[in-house]
């Protein structure tokens, strides 16, 4: 099935790079966004058709600056030029700040203003929902920030409602002003974006990709099976297209010997050699791939999972996923179902 986002046209998303912003948000979320639709068939051969984001960075004016790091952003756009942004995310500014910030960006504020009436989303990171208290959008709703703006927020923005402890806040115009807290929160962002926006499986496949998340179990959590070796073996080629449809058969490694006709030890032998995976070790990649998108998008219970991918033993399918994924199917599911991309706002 083809996601209903498919046919959209490219998502137009503006980064907001202010005087007072570090470079860290501003090149994840511009290399993060860019890779929707692009790097998971690159690793893994597989082909999605997704909704693509084309981001681009925006300044005042457009010109190459060093941030308050000393390292140079170059936008490739100014706000003036910046008219027809479906998406813009403001991002964090250093605090303290050195100066009034009733001084500090008027023309970005106007522009915010007019991409908001204009029914673009708004969103910020970090504390980048500075700016938009200032420019008084968050006057009367809940928002979030870095826990240190606390005190700016109760002092001079005295009319939002601080969420200091959210990573994720809806902060009003139905669902197109959302607010971030904490320094890493534009990951979440960034994957809140992409499942509106894209898909959630989208915002899946970009989660393994970049490992964003719980990493606390290592990387296999986030691993999928790679693109497999290519090669010339065209008996091994027919053999892998075979199993692609008939990987849930009992016996699949003699099956696909059968529909080889070459000899056990000889097809195992050129099954290694053309695809790096001994037969067995293949099939149960597959089946724990098909295992791990049937978690992630439906709600059969983890035995007619088994089932459905050839484990009559439940049992023995927890354990070798487990092995596999490092997790069991059920943490799997929550972790690929659950507030990382599901965030509630």
């Amino acid at each position: 099935m083809i996601p209903k986002h498919f046919d959209a046209p490219p998502l137009k998303v503006s980064i907001l790079v202010l005087p007072q912003t570090a470079p860290m948000a501003v090149y994840g979320l511009y290399e993060v966004l860019g890779s929707v639709g692009k790097v998971w068939a690159a690793v893994t051969g597989e082909t999605t058709r997704v909704r693509s984001i084309d981001p681009r960075i925006v300044t005042r004016d457009g010109k190459t600056f060093n941030s308050v790091l000393g390292i140079p952003i170059t936008p490739q756009a100014s706000i003036v030029d910046d008219t027809d942004s479906d998406v813009v995310i403001v991002t964090d500014i250093e605090l303290p700040l050195a100066a009034d910030p009733a001084t500090l960006w008027p023309q970005e504020i106007a522009w915010l203003r007019g991409r908001l009436e204009a029914g673009a989303s708004v969103n910020s990171t970090c504390s980048g929902s500075v700016v938009l208290a200032e420019a008084g959008l968050l006057d009367g709703v809940e928002a979030t920030s870095h826990w240190s703006a606390g005190e700016l927020f109760r002092d001079r923005y005295t009319k939002v409602r601080f969420r200091p402890e959210r990573i994720l806040c809806d902060s009003g115009y139905q669902g197109r002003l959302i607010t971030t807290g904490g320094a890493s929160a534009w990951q979440d962002l960034a994957l809140f974006l992409i499942g509106k926006y894209c898909g959630p499986s989208e915002a899946v496949r970009t989660a393994k990709i970049f490992l964003i998340g719980d990493r606390s179990e290592g990387q296999l959590p986030f691993a999928a099976m790679t693109r497999p070796r290519q090669h010339d073996d065209a008996v091994i080629a027919a053999s892998q297209a075979w199993i692609a449809d008939n990987y849930a058969k009992p016996n699949p490694v003699g099956l696909m010997v059968d529909v080889s006709a070459l000899p056990e030890r000889s097809f195992k032998r050129r099954f290694k050699q053309a695809t790096g995976y001994a037969p067995v070790d293949y099939v149960q990649a597959i089946r724990i791939e098909e295992a791990k998108q049937m978690l992630e998008t439906t709600g059969d219970g983890i035995d007619s999972i088994a089932a459905e991918v050839g484990y009559e033993d439940p049992t023995f399918f927890r354990r070798l996923f487990r092995r596999l994924a490092g997790v069991t199917p059920a943490h799997y599911r929550r972790r690929y179902r659950g507030p990382s991309l599901n965030q509630k706002v």
